[in-house]
């Protein structure tokens, strides 16, 4: 009887299940989901007490929750990190345009700590550090398994201080060390140049090389534009610019680009669902736009590239970019510390995420000096050679003042930094293509 009874709510109990579960899938669902997420914790809870309890050396309890979260955050991607107090103070001090350390920025790619770009004029741009290389150890300590904000750590200290970074560098046999003294960064973030794309100066055009994304990025664009308005072309330089501020990499793209979408998030949470749209006043649509990337541009970079060649308003030139399209919030926990957390994704203006794809160039050109045809040995036009003769007898005399030559120099030498030579052209291959492919868009735009 008893038996027979417990087997009777036995069924009941199953059936009604059952009937739930078909009724209302998600309560149920969200019970086991509750109660899954329950089991976890106290799964933690019982692990910290353990090691509380028995570990051979006594554990602060806050330590061990922070290494916790350490490695919480560092395994769910690349670019979500635990700060502590002394990484949340010193969370802005990249996007101000001025910081220590050694003018690298770097990111993890396959596992591996990589440098995505050294800053140009920074101490480890003028030590030979490549975009690409692989850091294998900072001084003596090995980074394999350490999170890049650990690494950022190890790498800033004191100005005038030296460290050594072992590289793994594509094509080099074996790992190669790089010493690195320390200084204070500070970015220009803008720097321009003119180009003649004739002898006879009539096409002149700008050249905006942008090193990163810092604050100051629209304003400088701004004044060059306002100081060059009869320029007939523009060339921007990205490449090795690892990217920035989101508003000043969208900024740019609306003083090019009159209407649509330039860039949009999208994540779990709805709030993170946005689309940053061009406006159509003050907008330069109509003047001819080459863009130079390569696999050290990155981030805001990659949003200003992908959206240039997206809405067809500018030529892409050079090498596939790095592929970091994320977007990540610092979350304050308490006063002194945060999280930095990985909420949604960059998308293009066609749809497409540049999150681990990259930019690809419209026209793909690797680096190198751009080949000239020589000219016969003393191929001299008619018209100069009574010049050229005259200057190499002056030359023999020593007639000509060696004062005023000094003076001369230094006249060129100032207006050169200025100015793209025919000699700047050559040593880059992927700029000669750009101006290149500029004078082309001229051409085709004066028709």
């Amino acid at each position: 009887m008893y038996k027979h009874k417990r087997k009777v709510i036995l069924s009941s109990f199953l059936a009604i299940s059952v009937a739930l579960f078909i009724s209302n899938p998600t309560k149920l669902n969200a019970k086991m989901s509750n109660d899954s997420k329950l089991d976890a914790y106290l799964k933690f809870t019982r692990v910290l007490t353990l090691i509380e309890s028995q570990y051979v050396e006594e554990v602060n309890s806050t330590a061990l929750v922070d290494k916790a979260l350490k490695g919480l955050l560092a395994n769910l991607d690349a670019h979500s990190a635990y700060m502590d107090a002394k990484s949340f103070k010193d969370l802005n001090i990249q996007t101000k345009g001025e910081f220590g350390g050694l003018g690298i920025v770097v990111s993890m790619k396959k596992g591996a700590l990589t440098i995505i770009a050294p800053i140009d004029d920074t101490p480890a741009a003028k030590a030979g550090v490549k975009s690409g290389d692989i850091i294998l150890k900072i001084d003596k300590k090995s980074t394999l398994g350490m999170s890049i904000d650990e690494s950022v750590k190890l790498m800033r200290g004191k100005p005038k201080t030296k460290i050594t970074l072992t590289l793994v560098r594509k094509g080099e046999s074996k790992p190669i060390k790089v010493d690195i003294i320390r200084d204070i960064i500070k970015i220009q973030s803008v720097k321009s140049k003119v180009a003649y794309l004739n002898k006879d100066k009539k096409d002149k055009v700008i050249y905006i090389q942008i090193s990163s994304f810092d604050s100051k990025v629209v304003d400088g664009v701004k004044k060059v534009l306002k100081d060059n308005s009869s320029a007939k072309g523009i060339v921007f330089d990205l490449r090795n610019n690892p990217g920035g501020l989101l508003n000043q990499a969208t900024g740019l793209l609306d003083l090019f680009i009159d209407k649509g979408v330039l860039v949009s998030q999208k994540g779990r949470v709805k709030s993170e669902n946005i689309e940053y749209k061009a406006h159509e006043n003050g907008t330069k649509k109509d003047i001819p736009i080459v863009v130079l990337v390569n696999g050290g541009s990155a981030s805001a970079s990659e949003i200003v590239s992908g959206a240039m060649q997206d809405t067809h308003r500018a030529a892409i030139i050079g090498e596939k970019t790095f592929g970091k399209g994320s977007v990540q919030v610092i979350v304050p926990i308490g006063r002194e510390e945060g999280i930095k957390l990985t909420v949604a994704r960059y998308y293009l203006p066609s749809g497409r995420t540049i999150q681990n794809k990259g930019v690809t160039p419209d026209v793909t050109v690797y680096p190198g000096e751009a080949t000239k045809k020589k000219d016969n040995e003393f191929s001299i036009k008619e018209s100069e050679l009574k010049q050229h003769l005259k200057t190499e007898l002056e030359k023999l005399d020593h007639k000509k003042d060696s004062n005023t030559t000094k003076v001369e120099d230094r006249k060129d030498n100032k207006k050169s930094k200025k100015i793209i030579t025919e000699k700047d052209i050559l040593q880059d291959a992927q700029l000669k293509s750009a101006l290149d492919i500029l004078k082309v868009l001229i051409i085709q735009k004066g028709k």
